[in-house]
């Protein structure tokens, strides 16, 4: 399964971004879980948000809960993360992961098919 994720680039602090993530695979099932990741200069991989298959089911790390929201459109095999009230400390660049599992968390280890990565680069 390839994913493409799409919608990053610089927003000054306060700012707005939206990422998408489009599957391009038609075996590509729905019924996967998909998440968010992301990897700063110098820093680890760290969970952002994650979805159920059906979009019921969100979750957040403690440091965007409130300001990210991740959502899907089965029908397009699409993934989003809408970034509000951006920081200098989002800046990173933003992996998005699909889990051969209806529901996934926040280890890495949960996930089986990556993105290559999308910057975003927030500034003063």
């Amino acid at each position: 399964v390839q994913l493409v994720e799409s919608g990053g680039g610089s927003v000054q602090a306060g700012g707005s971004l939206r990422l998408s993530c489009a599957a391009k695979e038609r075996t590509f099932r729905s019924t996967y879980a998909m998440g968010w990741f992301r990897q700063a200069p110098g820093k680890e991989r760290e969970f952002v948000a994650a979805i159920s298959w059906s979009g019921g089911d969100t979750s957040y790390s403690d440091t965007v809960k409130g300001r990210f929201t991740v959502s899907r459109e089965n029908a397009e095999n699409t993934e989003y993360l809408q970034m509000n009230s951006l920081k200098l400390e989002d800046t990173a660049v933003y992996y998005c992961a699909a889990a051969l599992r209806p529901v996934a968390g926040a280890s890495a280890y949960e996930y089986d098919y990556w993105g290559q990565g999308v910057e975003v680069t927030v500034s003063s």
